[in-house]
């Protein structure tokens, strides 16, 4: 077998079938990712949303037998929507980050990896793989600034110089020994604006970022938010895209070239007091195709009703109460109050003063005395 012309043969089909790039990587364990994992986790510093082994996360002989080279897939993502649409007084909205837009990308890649799956299966007969997007073992980051697909920037994302860092990342464990691509050389330089703009300072230095602080991992989190991160969240109902849109290398950067990931803007950017009252059901229904999803309705609620706070939008009380008082989860209960401690009208405080009289959950209760300490 010519491996050679094979690699040639598999990049040339990639393009047919809309991959916008395609890397190819050794297999060998990655040594210096490891030594970085096991230091975020001495410094608590990791989501838990990870594969919690990181020998599997580092080392892809521990998920395939024998691999012999890894291929790296990128697709590009849009960063401006083509209807824009905007909330105002009386009908805020929130706001899904870019990675959400369109059909969830789990789905589009990996149907794209099952094409590059098939076409070697007919090409090798004898040919093994093992793919994986965003919820496999190996890092998407790693094995892609490995593959030559981009570098590994300061922000934590990888930036291609043909689409910036809006690219969706999958990759392929195969037992064909394909010739490894050349790494990229970072081309951040002495540039820190993506650490300057953090909201939180979820990214500590170039490089290196303390997950629980940074705003994706809070609006997919269901533990409650801690006070300091509410008003940083604004009205983002999930995922954040600060560390992106001030990038430099971003600029420009805008690719339509696949028509599932085009934005809903009805759903990309939705208005906030509907979605309070959606069931399971009716929540599936409406977003159940985007990857922000995939946490459920919970924290995509409670980051409503934070961004209504963000708004202090007062034609929203009427609906914060009623959370207040009837929404069997205590949690959400106290966001609410804290919400409407912070729109601070009369009719709110009287609502928070009634519900003290009658919410048996501590935490509830504590969330109702200190927004009644606003008045």
């Amino acid at each position: 077998m010519d491996y050679t012309q094979l690699k040639q043969d598999l990049i040339s089909y990639s393009k047919e079938i809309g991959i916008d790039k395609i890397g190819f990587a050794s297999s060998d364990p990655f040594t210096e990712l490891k030594d970085r994992l096991i230091r975020q986790q001495e410094l608590n510093y990791h989501s838990g949303f990870e594969e919690p082994d990181i020998d599997k996360r580092t080392d892809p002989a521990r998920l395939f037998e024998k691999p012999r080279s890894i291929v790296a897939i990128a697709l590009a993502y849009p960063s401006k929507m083509k209807d824009h649409i905007q909330g105002k007084k009386g009908e805020r909205r929130g706001i899904f980050c870019r990675a959400s837009w369109g059909v969830d990308y789990h789905i589009l890649l990996r149907e794209k990896l099952k094409m590059l799956e098939d076409y070697l299966a007919q090409r090798v007969p004898e040919v093994r793989t093992l793919s994986m997007v965003d919820t496999g073992e190996l890092s998407d980051r790693a094995v892609a600034e490995r593959a030559g697909i981009g570098w590994s920037a300061k922000n934590c994302a990888i930036i291609t110089p043909e689409f910036g860092s809006y690219v969706y990342l999958g990759e392929m464990i195969t037992n064909i020994p394909f010739e490894p691509d050349e790494p990229l050389e970072d081309q951040c330089g002495s540039c820190t604006k993506c650490l300057d703009i953090c909201p939180t300072g979820a990214l500590v230095s170039g490089g290196q970022i303390n997950a629980k602080r940074c705003i994706a991992f809070l609006t997919q989190t269901k533990e409650p938010l801690p006070e300091e991160f509410r008003k940083k969240i604004g009205n983002r109902v999930y995922g954040c895209d600060s560390c992106q849109t001030i990038c430099p290398k971003n600029k420009g950067m805008d690719f339509h070239l696949h028509e599932r990931m085009e934005p809903e803007p009805e759903l990309a950017k939705p208005l906030l007091t509907p979605i309070l009252h959606m069931s399971n059901r009716q929540f599936k229904e409406t977003f159940g195709h985007v990857s922000g999803a995939w946490r459920g309705k919970k924290p995509i609620q409670r980051n409503a009703i934070i961004a209504l706070a963000h708004f202090k939008e007062e034609s929203a009380l009427g609906d914060l109460i009623e959370v207040l008082q009837k929404d069997a989860r205590p949690d959400i209960r106290g966001i609410a109050a804290w919400a409407i401690g912070k729109i601070g009208v009369e009719e709110g405080y009287q609502a928070l003063r009634a519900a003290l009289e009658t919410e048996s959950d501590e935490y509830a209760c504590e969330e109702i005395k200190k927004a009644l300490e606003q008045q």
